[in-house]
């Protein structure tokens, strides 16, 4: 009996990570509420509501000291340009902040806070530590240019691999190219007019 359905004979590819995330936002939510739980019965429903809120405090304050530290970076980086300009020298290179310093792992820590749970508590007191943040760091850098390296021509990583620009000191400077358009011709056709 035939179902119309035609049979493959190629081989099957095993499922992708990201097939897995929802299944694994699913088990972290289980295991939060679980936690929950089982703290409250131990403790009390009011420790718990002081531990989230705790948290959460603890998570605003982290954002907002990452947050006003980026800024301070960003105008930093802004006066230095324009002093540059204004005395007709380059830019200095900008300080290489300490590893495990950086502000996208802190406001990750501070969101992790913000949420509600205590696994996600654990985890953003974690990446508070530099350490750990170093080691999430290296890691993830360490991926991303797996993936780049690995990424099939004509795609995105192969796009940013080309507009970056390796001088022989180990500069990277970011770049794009601007074409010229050709010059108009000066005795251009009539177009035909626009009808409704």
């Amino acid at each position: 009996m035939t179902t119309g359905v035609p049979t493959s004979t190629a081989p099957r590819r095993s499922p992708r990570p990201r097939t897995f995330v929802p299944l694994g936002i699913a088990a972290w939510l289980v295991l939060e509420i679980w936690l929950l739980g089982l703290v409250s019965r131990q403790l009390g429903g009011l420790a718990v509501l002081a531990l989230l809120a705790a948290g959460f405090v603890l998570g605003v304050v982290v954002i907002k000291r990452a947050g006003r530290r980026a800024f301070k970076n960003l105008t930093g980086t802004f006066q230095q340009a324009q002093e540059a300009a204004r005395t007709g020298r380059p830019p200095a290179a900008p300080q290489a902040e300490p590893k495990g310093s950086g502000n996208a792992l802190t406001m990750l820590a501070g969101l992790l806070l913000i949420m509600p749970g205590l696994l996600s508590d654990v985890v953003g007191l974690l990446l508070l530590l530099p350490p750990v943040r170093a080691l999430v760091s290296r890691r993830a850098q360490r991926t991303l240019q797996k993936k780049m390296a690995s990424a099939p021509a004509g795609s995105f990583g192969d796009a940013f691999q080309q507009a970056r620009i390796h001088y022989p000191d180990g500069k990277v400077v970011q770049g794009e190219v601007i074409r010229e358009d050709p010059t108009p011709d000066p005795n251009p056709s009539p177009r035909p007019p626009l009808t409704p």
